[in-house]
């Protein structure tokens, strides 16, 4: 048995099982990302898709996904590849992209705009292995790299992805530790930590996904603005107002199809609030 250290859950695996996540198993007395290189989405998405407003605007990124993911959101537009049955096959039946190849289809897409690689879909940080060898790559071939991620990890996990990544886009889903304890079975403290430390590496942008009746409220998003306006960079200078909030819509998806889609009127509203604090606020999905 052997113990994973990349998130809060400090899953305890015995020889020959998996973690939580469904990517990461022990083998030989030692927790690997079985997920390793087995990619389950590939496509050439506009970088705003990420979303990325403030970085290479108007661009083009070969985005990779692989499987697994250490959250529970009930409403994941891509269950098929996170957290349902049908997730864990892909340790299977995915095809095998070693970095280096994978390095090399998204330069050969720079001449349709490509400026680098996106690791999303799936939660990358469960097999941050991969992301660390292929964005440290990607830079020796002078490509651009970007993080899609839920940010749920140790600060061991983001010092060894670093030196890689240039743009990073986390989700800071809610300002309550109800909505991520019981909702989304994650750690609302390691999320604001992880993202307090990436300011000072990479450019960051967040996203907050606005679920009616659970984090939607005027007093929660004037929270979580000025937690943000409060962030620092490494030199100790208020650089938090910079850094863009995404606020987006939410609409019926898996275990939450029984909900309304949010009212445009609701995001508008919290678009404004966030602005009251911070400098660039963008509305998703509207």
């Amino acid at each position: 048995m052997a113990r994973c250290e990349v998130c809060f859950r400090h899953c305890e695996i015995r020889e020959g099982d998996t973690g939580f996540c469904g990517a990461r198993s022990c083998r030989e007395g030692r927790v690997t990302a079985s997920n390793y290189g087995k990619i389950t989405s590939l496509a050439l998405d506009p970088i705003e898709k990420k979303p990325l407003r403030r970085f290479y605007p108007g661009s083009l990124i070969l985005s990779a996904g692989s499987y697994g993911c250490n959250l529970r959101c009930p409403f994941c537009q891509n269950h098929e590849i996170t957290w349902s049955e049908r997730a864990w096959r892909f340790a299977d039946e995915a095809e095998y992209l070693p970095p280096e190849e994978l390095v090399e289809i998204a330069r050969s897409y720079q001449n349709r705009g490509n400026i680098g690689i996106a690791f999303t879909y799936n939660e990358p940080l469960v097999g941050f292995e991969y992301v660390r060898d292929a964005s440290r790559l990607a830079h020796n071939a002078g490509l651009k790299t970007v993080l899609v991620t839920n940010g749920c990890a140790q600060l061991s996990v983001l010092e060894e992805l670093a030196p890689g990544i240039d743009a990073m886009n986390i989700d800071l889903k809610g300002f309550t530790d109800h909505y991520y304890n019981d909702v989304l079975k994650g750690s609302r403290q390691m999320v604001m930590d992880f993202i307090a430390h990436a300011v000072q590496v990479c450019h960051v942008e967040l996203t907050c996904l606005i679920v009616p009746g659970e984090n939607d409220s005027e007093e929660e998003m004037r929270r979580m603005a000025g937690w943000i306006a409060s962030l620092q960079d490494d030199r100790g200078r208020q650089t938090g107002r910079e850094i863009p909030l995404h606020i987006t819509r939410f609409f019926p998806r898996f275990h939450m199809l029984d909900r309304e889609a949010t009212d445009v009127r609701v995001v508008s509203h919290l678009v404004r609030v966030a602005q009251e604090q911070l400098r660039y606020v963008y509305s998703g999905n509207c």
